[in-house]
């Protein structure tokens, strides 16, 4: 295997709720509004030209062209934060974003999995497009994936898309798998719904070789700081993807789906 160079290093970042005092549940892949401006702010600076994840799953796809730069924001699950000062702040520096939303957990007493927090609603997800967020599906009770039966696999996938089509008016074509538990039979199931490209997390940079089914995101925790974006912006400071799963990550994997068969599906965080 060899290493993408640096000029074709792609970083696209994960982040999740954006708020001063979050859920303990949360609060480690939390940033402050002060610190998400400033890395907002590190981002433009870098010279990186923002694109939303369709956009580079269609370069992945078909071969569509790229900016020199291209930088990815993406934003998991759809935290209260996110239709408003968050996508506001993306806004005001015309940075396209793709956000990827729990149906279970923004659907007022629809059972999902996802620990109580703060969050939008399904009603408001049309709202975000017209902040220029392009919006993708997170499942709908935000469950390890991995170590599902296939019939609630293809439950989990299908129904999300359905809902957000349906509030939408447009198909959904992206999906973010929950914690970024995947693996061959999921990325199968995955094309198999619908959907044209799939994020992962990975804690690596993508590039132009990536893999369309399972694109490497760096995930932004509160520890992160302005010094870490400037790193990835410069495409150092993590590996680059496509690279093979470890043994240890195909280890945990087989444990997690022995406990699925005791317990039934679990949250994925």
């Amino acid at each position: 295997m060899t290493c993408a160079p640096l000029h074709t290093r792609i970083p696209v970042l994960l982040y999740h709720a954006v708020m001063d005092d979050p859920p303990a549940w949360i609060a480690e892949f939390t940033v402050s509004p002060k610190e998400f401006a400033s890395q907002l702010d590190a981002i433009v600076a870098s010279g990186r030209t923002a694109i939303t994840v369709g956009a580079l799953a269609a370069h992945f796809a078909a071969g569509a062209p790229l900016p020199p730069r291209p930088v990815v924001l993406t934003f998991d699950d759809g935290f209260a934060d996110l239709v408003g000062p968050t996508a506001e702040a993306l806004a005001a520096r015309e940075l396209p974003s793709t956000a990827y939303l729990t149906t279970g957990a923004i659907t007022p007493g629809r059972p999902c999995l996802l620990p109580p927090a703060p969050m939008m609603t399904l009603s408001q997800a049309p709202r975000l497009e017209q902040y220029g967020m392009e919006v993708g599906a997170h499942t709908v009770t935000h469950p390890q994936l991995d170590t599902l039966t296939p019939g609630l696999l293809r439950r989990e996938l299908r129904e999300a898309k359905v809902v957000l089509e349906d509030v939408l008016g447009r198909e959904v074509r992206h999906l973010a798998y929950p914690h970024g538990y995947n693996s061959p039979a999921v990325r199968r199931a995955v094309a198999a719904a619908g959907y044209t490209s799939a994020v992962a997390v990975r804690h690596a940079l993508s590039s132009e070789k990536d893999e369309i089914y399972r694109i490497a995101r760096l995930i932004l925790r509160r520890g992160h700081t302005v010094a870490d974006i400037e790193q990835w912006m410069a495409g150092r400071g993590a590996k680059a993807a496509p690279y093979p799963d470890s043994l240890p990550t195909v280890g945990w994997r087989m444990y997690r789906r022995a406990r699925a068969v005791l317990n039934g599906p679990e949250f994925a965080g």
